[in-house]
């Protein structure tokens, strides 16, 4: 049902462009177009409308999807040759970064067209259609806390709005730092759980539900710190919504159970439904000698160490569903009429250059011991047989795994509860043996290793290793990731301040004189 509903999005996005032309005052002609003020008179149209702020979860070649990749690299287990990813796990990062400000912008329109769809479905009188009124509604304050999540999750101090920009001059301001965005994705997150249902069918599969509402509700409550109330929206979910691990751990990132299980929520993702829609699956992370004419090709931009996959027990079923284990390689050309295939291991020659991991190009293709590879790349992400204009593959952003955990965190950090149970579930479905008789200390390690190996290439690690750390604390696994690189690549980096929160970006500073920059970055 994912292509009606993404066929929806386009449209309503063409529409978006639509409504920027209408405000052009001198145009003496009737427009040919939607007029804002005469369109969003029916329930139907507000549907279109709250489509369009779904339509950026997927932005193409930069922005929401791609610049979260960039933003991981500062912690060092994954990595690239792009400027974006060379210059972030180097710890190099700038206010005018181009990666900053194009996931700054997308997050705010977002928000912005939120806004406007809130206040329309507060302002619409369509007595037949009042419960759709109410279910738009919802959907477009979860995802107004959604992007706040988003932006909470790597600028801390961020401008709030929560009404449509009707004027230039009505600037936000971070005057309320990150407590005020934290309040309102409470508010926004538990209206919109009010609002939403537990479940879609037909066409409208794929759209936010009370679940995904509350799970980033709980995400919040983890960032602030609200233990015992984490723990407690952790046990609504784990016990109400239905919603259970998926035996197979592959199956959270196949074509065959989108929308379904353990996924709480994703982006929509066909090129087949609409042919302009351009995604950067295969494009960014496909490897470097893949054949071209095998449809997949690529610029190969974003990997993980070898060392990374490296540490993952062999027994541990989440490696076919994470990790590309073998490939056809075009280093040689065919041989036999067929390209010779590679299998990753641990003893392949590796280093952080562009090819530095892939299979030698004076191996002998006849000989199994010299096939090999030492990059880690992301199955979770590629479809080899595709080029970026043929993508299918959703984009994952919440799913149960990941309130799991947060709640054996909620649990440990509160000392209420069974703080074993939940990991121990994702544990199991890994293949791995359930944990017991941990100290505080060490299960709170535990559940960091299992999220960096559970979400690797899912965007996330690097903003729960900064809520989690402080340079120089007691607790610091931001900056031991970042010592441990330095000193494995003997890179010249080590942690400061600046490597723990990203500055606001540069050209809202100049043209908001109500926003302040990050202290450290002042």
């Amino acid at each position: 049902m994912k292509k009606s509903f993404l066929y929806k999005i386009r449209l309503t996005g063409l529409s978006a462009l639509l409504f920027a032309a209408a405000g052009c005052s001198d145009l003496k002609e009737k427009p040919d177009f939607i007029n804002p003020d005469t369109f969003y008179k029916t329930a139907t149209e507000l549907v279109l409308g709250v489509n369009a702020v779904y339509d950026d979860l997927n932005s193409g070649g930069f922005g929401f999807f791609y610049d979260r990749y960039v933003f991981e690299c500062l912690v060092g287990y994954q990595v690239g040759w792009e400027k974006g990813p060379l210059q972030y796990q180097l710890g190099n990062v700038s206010p005018a970064d181009e990666y900053i400000e194009a996931y700054w912008g997308t997050c705010y329109r977002s928000i912005n067209r939120a806004n406007a769809i809130i206040e329309t479905a507060d302002a619409m009188k369509d007595p037949s259609n009042e419960a759709l009124i109410k279910r738009v509604k919802g959907e477009a304050l979860f995802l107004r806390a959604f992007y706040y999540y988003s932006l909470l999750s790597y600028f801390d101090n961020v401008p709030l709005a929560t009404k449509s920009t009707q004027d230039i001059s009505e600037l936000p301001s971070n005057s309320g730092g990150k407590a005020a965005v934290i309040a309102q994705i409470y508010a926004d997150s538990k209206a919109a759980a009010e609002l939403l249902p537990a479940s879609y069918t037909g066409a409208d599969i794929g759209r936010a539900t009370k679940w995904a509402a509350k799970s980033i509700l709980m995400k919040t409550q983890l960032w602030d710190e609200k233990w015992a109330d984490a723990k407690a929206t952790g046990e609504d979910i784990i016990n109400n919504s239905g919603i259970a691990l998926f035996t197979d751990f592959s199956h959270n990132f196949d074509l065959g159970h989108e929308n379904q299980g353990e996924r709480i929520f994703e982006a929509q993702v066909s090129a087949s439904a609409n042919p302009s829609e351009y995604n950067v699956h295969s494009m960014h992370f496909n490897p470097e000698d893949f054949p071209s004419e095998l449809g997949g090709s690529g610029w190969s931009w974003i990997s993980a160490t070898q060392e990374f996959r490296a540490s993952y027990d062999p027994k541990d079923k989440r490696i076919a569903g994470t990790f590309i284990e073998s490939y056809p390689t075009g280093r040689f050309g065919k041989i036999n009429g067929a390209y010779p295939i590679v299998h990753w291991s641990e003893k392949a020659d590796y280093n952080l250059s562009r090819f530095g991991g892939v299979v030698k190009s004076d191996a002998n293709p006849n000989d199994p011991a010299q096939m090999i590879f030492g990059k880690a790349w992301a199955a979770k992400i590629v479809e080899l047989d595709k080029s970026n204009a043929a993508t299918e593959k959703n984009t994952i952003y919440i799913r149960l795994a990941d309130i799991l955990l947060g709640h054996s965190e909620a649990c440990n950090e509160s000392g209420q509860g069974d703080a074993f149970a939940s990991i121990n579930k994702v544990r199991t479905r890994a293949g791995l043996a359930a944990l017991k008789g941990l100290s505080q200390s060490a299960l709170r390690d535990a559940i960091i290793h299992e999220r960096m190996q559970e979400f690797v290439f899912e965007q996330v690690m690097y903003p729960e290793l900064r809520r989690k750390s402080k340079l120089g604390g007691p607790v610091d696994y931001l900056g031991k990731e970042i010592k441990h690189f330095a000193e494995k690549y003997k890179l010249d980096r080590v942690p400061k301040e600046r490597d723990y929160v990203l500055p606001l970006p540069q050209k809202e500073l100049l043209g908001n004189p109500n926003v302040t920059q990050n202290a450290i970055w002042q």
